[in-house]
């Protein structure tokens, strides 16, 4: 992808990490492979993808880039009593956090002015809970979706467009948004 990026473009400016799933995957009764499946989805497709954007800043001179993973509310706190299947979702997403920072420390030792930045949404309406809830015979996405009026696509692209507006000395951190009804 970055080879046909770079043939077509010639450049990067902007790189939005946004991959993600969960499995129903509990701690003590999941399944290792639904574990790897998330981890590399969700931190090791967004650490390579990162690695080679910023490569390729680097070599057109871009120093005015921006980077912004798309991660979760799951990285900022643990499903509750009953959530036992999101808690390796979660992991992962803690991980997309201290991976962001993590970045951003050595962009700056770099003193390159590339910015990082990501989005922690809640619920929002997409294919994920189609996969979260492939094995389970009593919910449905339609279930979930149906109790509250969750996040749409367009909500997310918002935040996205906010980071990207923000002035050269500007550095959106993480923009965590949820449905109003969405308690935690």
């Amino acid at each position: 992808m970055f080879d046909e990026i770079r043939q077509t473009f010639d450049r990067l400016d902007v790189c939005i990490n946004n991959a993600g799933l969960s499995h129903n995957s509990p701690l003590l009764t999941g399944k290792p492979s639904e574990w790897r499946n998330t981890l590399d989805v969700n931190v090791m497709a967004l650490c390579i993808c990162t690695q080679l954007a910023v490569k390729l800043m680097q070599e057109k001179g871009i120093d005015d880039g921006q980077i912004i993973h798309i991660s979760s509310i799951g990285g900022h706190r643990i499903g509750t009593v009953g959530q036992h299947g999101l808690h390796f979702y979660c992991a992962s997403k803690f991980m997309v956090r201290a991976l962001t920072d993590g970045l951003r420390n050595e962009l700056k030792a770099l003193k390159s002015h590339i910015r990082i930045a990501s989005v922690s949404p809640g619920i929002v309406q997409t294919e994920i809970l189609s996969t979260y809830l492939k094995n389970d015979p009593i919910r449905k996405p339609s279930d979930l979706y149906g109790a509250m009026k969750a996040l749409q696509p367009e909500d997310i692209a918002d935040s996205v467009i906010h980071i990207l507006s923000a002035p050269p000395h500007v550095e959106v951190h993480d923009v965590i948004l949820r449905p109003y009804e969405q308690a935690t």
